[in-house]
């Protein structure tokens, strides 16, 4: 589940000692605080939304009678559902119609969207280099092959002829690049079918397998050395005109040529009702590691093919979170006994060994290069990268600026003295550097040409001081000679769960907001690896609120150093961090003045217990059948702790009707929720995209409208220049 120069360095002791607390001595979840009073604006006008019917339907759990009575929004084939749907949709247009600044956002932002071409995902196979390209304003990106490094780029892939619904989802290029196979997936499903072509001739092969993963369980697909097939991700094949259920996933073998009905599962039979699966090959393709996982946010086991059998080689007390071949070794990342992360490396015959103690920095990445290998670390906001020889002696850290900036895809062979390095920053559009393992030289070779001028913008660093003490970064961004006034418009991002960082990536459109006096602020809560796994566990399970508690102690200080205050602090925030929004808006319901959540859960009770991926997730938020996690769980879950004759304030909610990440009847039930019980006269607003799911694969326009939706909202509700 998965939103993204004057910089001060955060390295406090008290930083550094929270980020390496172990699970053991992580405090319980505080009682979420007492909801205070909302700020009203006197003199606005008054906007009435649908009135929604409520049922008596509720749930027993532990002895505990839940009340649920928008229960009946869950059904989207109810035409009373689908009537409901369509009456918020005219209301949320209706009202963001009116917005006065509306139409210079949008004009603004489509205009700072039209980059120069862009280049995302490089992967290195054989001397060939494929990635995807883009130019705005294409709908989806061309999927694209070079002979690397001078060779004439060719597209290989383009789906653009349908208007953009059709997206791609991932590709694998075989090991001596004679095939490529990729996945696409329609309306925003991401519910995959894998095909394959001839990279010398472009040509399709009649090849096209269904149900290869997506949504709930990750895509993944490994090339045979001889490049006659492949093992890839698939759940098991609906009868008749059944629709697929995205659960019990295994690995199965395809032989080219061959009917998709002829593919034989050759591994996880039986081994979880949410197995997901990471596939490894080696760079010859002879070895396949699997890291397999139960669910989402936890270990994985580490699995190495031997012929036709399969050994578990680690089991889930290594804590292992990500792998990558280094020659013929597999180097894997352990947090055991090592909160920011050591390298294990597994040898053809499934013995290991430490390679890489723990160090300063989180690892985020390994891959290989020249005789050694590459590592990319993290410490909050900070990212950088580190070459390592064949005996795991330190070489260099590469000349990569040393802040605002995040590190993407790492391209590269073993043996092989360049690699691609991709990375970004907050004035750094998407940039692509060749690196030499030899001479330690850093060339950029390609980088997007952005629409507007972002030279002028700052980037500074506060902390906030959570409720046991921690302290948590917040990136604050701005304009230069824009300074604290205590009521600048501040938009605050968070996201707060499942292992993912937020990292610094490159302003984009939302110079939009900035160039008019407005702030952006990117806080680095618990729940995300920015520090470590330890800053991840603090935020799981019965540790949620933790997250919730960092993303308020993000918000005060930016209030308490005077950027902003409770009139014209907004917060935002998507999926895991559209949790995070309904949580912060029910809990602190006065100290924020406008808050949009895209595609966000705010159901928990019901999220495992009636929607494919809440089951994935149980081992993120834990399970309501433990009595423990279920009162946790409730203390916490937004919907649940919507009140009555409650002054909230204005919400934006957005969600896609084919999304299988989050049911879209969350939004809705929350969107009730609040309507029928604010006794504030800000606008609660439900946006829902018929034909779009988590926004995963989204084509261009839609991820430009989002935006400009987003600022507009925002623009009206914290009263941003006009000007």
């Amino acid at each position: 589940m998965r939103l993204a120069i004057v910089r001060l360095i955060v390295v406090s002791g008290a930083l550094l000692g929270a980020s390496s607390i172990c699970a053991a001595q992580i405090k319980p979840p505080a009682t979420p605080p007492a909801r205070d009073v909302s700020l009203i604006d006197p003199n606005r006008t008054l906007s009435i939304p649908p009135t929604t019917p409520q049922g008596k339907d509720a749930s027993v759990l532990h002895g505990t009678r839940v009340s649920d009575p928008y229960r009946w929004l869950e059904n989207p084939d109810n035409p009373s559902v689908q009537k409901w749907i369509a009456v918020q949709n005219a209301h949320t247009e209706t009202v963001l119609a009116a917005m006065p600044d509306g139409k210079a956002m949008i004009a603004r932002v489509q205009q700072l969207a039209i980059t120069s071409t862009t280049r995302s995902g490089p992967l290195l196979a054989h001397g060939t280099l494929f990635y995807m390209q883009e130019t705005p304003p294409q709908p989806q990106p061309l999927l694209m092959a070079q002979p690397w490094p001078n060779g004439k780029p060719r597209v290989l892939v383009d789906l653009n002829a349908n208007g953009g619904n059709t997206a791609i989802t991932d590709y694998w290029p075989s090991p001596r690049a004679r095939y490529l196979a990729y996945g696409t997936a329609e309306g925003g499903s991401e519910l995959t079918t894998v095909h394959v072509l001839d990279v010398a001739t472009g040509k399709v092969l009649t090849d096209a397998l269904p149900w290869a993963g997506g949504g709930t369980t990750p895509q993944g697909l490994a090339w045979d050395a001889d490049e006659k097939g492949f093992s890839y991700v698939r759940f098991a094949p609906p009868q008749g005109n059944a629709e697929v259920k995205q659960f019990d996933a295994t690995l199965v073998h395809h032989v080219l040529g061959e009917p998709a009905a002829s593919d034989t599962v050759v591994f996880g039979q039986g081994y979880s009702r949410v197995a997901e699966y990471r596939l490894l090959s080696s760079p010859d393709a002879k070895q396949l590691a699997v890291l397999t996982n139960v669910g989402d946010g936890g270990p994985a086991y580490v699995y190495l093919r031997d012929g036709a059998q399969w050994k578990k080689i680690i089991g889930d007390e290594a804590n292992v979170r990500t792998a990558a071949w280094v020659g013929q070794r597999l180097f894997v990342v352990s947090y055991a006994d090592a909160p920011r992360g050591k390298l294990l490396a597994v040898d053809a015959q499934g013995a290991v060994s430490q390679v890489l103690g723990e160090r300063d920095g989180a690892i985020q990445s390994v891959e290989p290069i020249a005789s050694g290998f590459l590592v990319t670390r993290s410490w909050g906001p900070d990212w950088w990268v580190e070459q390592y020889d064949g005996k795991a002696r330190f070489v260099r850290r590469l000349p990569l600026p040393a802040q605002g900036i995040s590190v993407g895809s790492i391209a590269a062979e073993l043996g092989q003295n360049q690699a691609l390095i991709s990375y970004a920053g907050w004035t750094t559009p998407a940039r692509w550097a060749e690196y030499d393992a030899r001479s330690g030289h850093l060339k950029t070779v390609f980088e997007v040409k952005p629409a507007g001028d972002y030279s002028n913008i700052e980037a500074q660093r506060i902390d906030g001081l959570s409720t046991d003490g921690s302290h948590v970064p917040v990136t604050v961004i701005s304009m230069r000679g824009i300074t604290p006034n205590g009521k600048r418009p501040t938009i605050l991002y968070g996201y707060g769960g499942f292992d993912i960082p937020i990292a610094p990536n490159f302003v984009g459109a939302n110079l939009a907001w900035l160039e008019r006096g407005g702030v952006l602020a990117y806080a680095n809560i618990r729940g995300g690896n920015e520090f470590g796994e330890a800053w991840h566990v603090q935020g799981q399970q019965l540790h949620k609120q933790t997250v919730f508690d960092d993303f308020h102690a993000a918000a005060l200080a930016l209030i308490d150093k005077q950027w902003t205050d409770r009139t014209h602090l907004g917060i935002l925030g998507g999926s895991n961090g559209g949790l995070l929004m309904g949580a912060s808006l029910v809990q602190h319901p006065g100290d924020y003045r406008a808050v949009v959540s895209m595609v966000g859960i705010y159901d928990v009770i019901r999220h495992e217990t009636d929607f494919a991926n809440g089951a994935y997730n149980v081992s993120e938020y834990g399970t309501v059948s433990d009595p423990a996690q279920f009162k946790a769980t409730l203390a916490y879950s937004p919907l649940q702790n919507v009140q009555p004759h409650t002054a909230y304030p204005a919400v934006l909610m957005t969600t896609g009707a084919n999304d299988p990440r989050v049911a879209p009847w969350q939004s809705r039930k929350f969107t009730a929720a609040l309507q029928n019980s604010t006794t504030s006269d800000q606008p609660i607003l439900l946006l829902t995209r018929v034909n779009a799911g988590h926004g995963i694969g989204a084509p261009f326009s839609q991820r430009v409208g989002n935006t400009a939706i987003m600022l507009t909202f925002f623009a009206q509700e914290l009263g941003l220049d006009a000007k």
